[in-house]
């Protein structure tokens, strides 16, 4: 089964959303969609979103599932927006839990914050397999870059979220609170099992040496070429190498903001006594 794969790419965060529509049908889900957001102002827009709503509109496309990968600590989610504009139900891997209970007290989450994951409506298992109209999304769980992240496998695509990036740039840092880098080679390798000719959709994309952004390849594509884990590279060269890069590697610029927002579904923190929203920066401490 080959659905139809729809990209969006929001050029502020490098972040590649998706619609995936069932072949010779009008059921969808929305994978990692980016709310656009200004540090320097504080302020939100949904030109991004409303990218995406304008396709579903124009083709009349049902939105089943708004699916994210993990909590992404590089953009903020437009998941509440689309839901609210054009329904689907939210969901996300069972370990968002943990990524949740690590971040509430550094960020003195608001006491009604509960780390169960219960701000989405559904937490998905490895093996888990949900569906969108005649199509069938099968969960694989691949963590590494963070114990929430997972894999959604569509008859011949899949989207790797940050586990992987197209072979000239490699693979997801394992420097975050809960990432880790023999977690992420398995994962990987889980991934590169699948059929040589199935199309694996990134996340982000960074067009390195200047070449066109891309964001679409094979797992074949991947086992022959990628700069990090083709095939050949074991699993200790490849620790010693990423654990090496990582200490290189400067925090991703909506770090902060993004992780309050999306350990939360995407919704805000709530408005303060002054009925301002606020999102906190911890001092000394990333």
């Amino acid at each position: 089964m080959k659905p139809d794969v729809k990209a969006f790419f929001h050029d502020q965060s490098y972040t590649v959303s998706y619609v995936v529509t069932e072949p010779d049908g009008n059921h969808c889900a929305i994978i990692d969609p980016v709310l656009d957001f200004d540090p320097r102002s504080g302020r939100t827009a949904t030109t991004a979103a409303d990218e995406i709503v304008s396709y579903l509109t124009q083709r009349s496309l049902i939105v089943d599932w708004i699916l994210e990968t993990h909590v992404h600590a590089d953009h903020l989610s437009a998941a509440p927006y689309i839901q609210s504009t054009v329904g689907g139900q939210l969901g996300i891997g069972e370990y968002i839990t943990e990524v949740q209970d690590l971040f509430k007290n550094l960020f003195n989450a608001e006491p009604g914050f509960t780390a169960d994951g219960r701000q989405f409506d559904q937490l998905l298992s490895g093996g888990d397999r949900i569906s969108v109209g005649s199509m069938e999304i099968e969960v694989l769980h691949t963590p590494g870059h963070t114990p929430a992240c997972v894999t959604y496998i569509v008859g011949d695509a899949a989207f790797v979220g940050d586990t992987l990036f197209m072979p000239d740039y490699g693979t997801a840092r394992t420097d975050f609170p809960g990432g880790d880098a023999k977690e992420l080679y398995r994962s990987i390798k889980k991934v590169l099992s699948l059929p040589p000719s199935t199309r694996l959709f990134m996340c982000h994309d960074y067009a390195p040496n200047g070449r066109e952004y891309a964001w679409e390849t094979t797992v074949a594509a991947q086992r022959a070429k990628n700069i990090h884990v083709r095939d050949g590279v074991s699993e200790d060269d490849f620790v010693e190498m990423r654990t090496q890069r990582d200490l290189d590697s400067d925090l991703p610029a909506l770090l902060i903001p993004s992780i309050q927002v999306n350990m939360r579904a995407g919704h805000m923190p709530p408005p303060e006594s002054n009925g301002i929203t606020y999102l906190k920066i911890p001092l000394n401490t990333l």
